[in-house]
């Protein structure tokens, strides 16, 4: 008599209920992927993680030798999750690293991993900010991004003192994670915004068109206050990404309509789609309705944008469970899907080489004619590698940053999904107020506030 399933593979997990480490089967059952797994105490659980089975073995594929820190922050003692840092078993330094300058927020968001409120907790001074940078830039030399964050950053009374210390270290490129509120309302705000560039973007918040959607997510009614926010971006042309909080049957049906409608904005660079992280506050959310995983929305992209194709959205190698991307070149007015025509093995191998992509011949008379205009726009060999430090160089000193747009699918592994072999690859991390540097995904399970942090000291007991 046979299983009705593949056994495909073994890890360690946690009880989502009380985030003890737990034995995990990987099993393929009629077409998706699965998470088995029993805790002694709350029984056994089966969970969704992918519904596409090829597109998770490719994941496999897409590896490379692991980039780390210069450093390390913390010793390994109670293993994988407990001793989040960086410790020495990490597999993968900051790509990304997050600076929490503030708890506060001028929205109480029911959809909020750090729980912020107008009242909550405190703003940090500029001390502990400068504090956190040097951190980061201690363990990675010339960090690839840094995002200022919060709470909302934007509400913090020494805002610009911030950015100017952040601008004084060796970042690469420098990200602002905001609602846009104070963008929307304050011309000036952004055009001095716009004296940070080059190396500076905005990381705008931009989950929906539906006043019932933002209402779910964000407690009010934003659409007016995206509107006038992208309008003043466009009116200095500051590099933006739209950042899309996901879930099932209430914004999901908007990818393809964000992804058209960002195309035609000419200061953003991209979209990216972030499936909720149940974590932190998250009201009216139902795991058996609302969860996605990375391969739905991969495969609501290729539905809803029809010009990119599946190998346009390939695994992120620092990464891979975590991280899909495709880029795809902005000329005239057209899109030209970009990642097809990588290799995974020049993604894959160690070196920083330029590459000179192939084109097809739409895509090639339309260099052609860019470059015969005499355009001086600036090169952009380092704008497109800074941002996704996975890719190689691209040789194009014609096109400048303007005409890249990127589409990031970036899953944050929660404790239904949890998966020990992914966390330790994970790279983007936040700077915790005790100086550890700790990946967002085990920061908002374990390390965010004191009630976590004492049920994980209990968890280490048992460990």
């Amino acid at each position: 008599m046979e299983r009705p399933y593949i056994y495909y593979d073994f890890t360690l997990s946690l009880c989502s209920t009380c985030l003890r480490r737990v034995d995990a089967k990987i099993i393929f059952e009629n077409d998706q992927v699965f998470m088995l797994k029993r805790c002694p105490e709350h029984g056994a659980e089966k969970t969704l993680i992918a519904t596409d089975i090829e597109y998770y073995r490719s994941t496999r594929n897409y590896v490379k030798r692991s980039e780390m820190p210069k450093k390390f922050n913390t010793r390994t003692h109670y293993g994988c999750p407990y001793d989040c840092g960086l410790c020495p078993d990490h597999e993968q330094h900051s790509c990304l690293t997050i600076i929490e300058v503030t708890d506060r927020c001028n929205l109480s968001c029911p959809t909020c991993y750090a729980e912020s409120a107008p009242h909550h907790g405190r703003h940090r001074t500029l001390e502990e900010i400068e504090w956190m940078l040097d951190i980061v830039v201690a363990n990675e030399g010339q960090p690839d991004v840094v995002q200022i964050s919060g709470g909302e950053p934007t509400v913090h009374p020494q805002f610009f003192e911030i950015l100017d210390i952040a601008k004084r270290k060796p970042i690469r490129h420098l990200m602002l994670n905001t609602n846009g509120i104070r963008i929307a309302k304050d011309k000036a705000f952004v055009e001095r915004l716009a004296g940070y560039m080059p190396d500076f973007e905005i990381y705008l918040q931009f989950d929906s068109f539906k006043k019932e959607a933002l209402e779910t997510l964000r407690g009010e009614d934003l659409r007016e206050i995206r509107e006038k926010a992208l309008e003043n971006l466009n009116a200095f042309n500051l590099s933006t990404t739209l950042v899309v909080t996901l879930q099932k049957g209430l914004n999901d049906d908007e990818i393809g309509p964000i992804i058209e409608y960002a195309l035609k904005q000419p200061c953003v660079r991209g979209v990216t789609f972030q499936p909720t992280q149940i974590a932190g506050r998250i009201e009216g959310f139902d795991p058996a309705k609302h969860r996605m995983t990375l391969t739905e929305v991969r495969q609501e992209i290729l539905k809803q944008a029809p010009v990119f194709q599946p190998e346009d959205l390939i695994p992120v190698p620092c990464n891979p469970d975590a991280l899909a991307m495709a880029y795809a070149l902005k000329i005239d007015g057209e899109v030209f899907p970009l990642t097809r025509y990588i290799n995974p093995q020049d993604i894959l191998d160690n070196s920083r080489n330029t590459i000179v992509y192939e084109q097809d011949e739409r895509l090639h008379q339309h260099m052609i004619q860019l470059f015969s205009t005499g355009n001086s726009v600036e090169c952009a060999t380092n704008e497109l590698h800074s941002v996704m430090c996975c890719l190689p160089m691209i040789d194009a000193p014609q096109l400048g940053y303007q005409n890249l747009f990127r589409i990031i699918i970036m899953r944050f592994v929660d404790a239904y999904d949890f998966d020990v072999r992914a966390i330790k690859k994970s790279c983007v991390h936040i700077v915790s107020k005790e100086g550890k540097i700790i990946p967002f995904e085990t920061m908002n399970l374990f390390y965010r506030d004191d009630a976590k942090r004492a049920q994980l000291e209990k968890l280490r007991i048992n460990a």
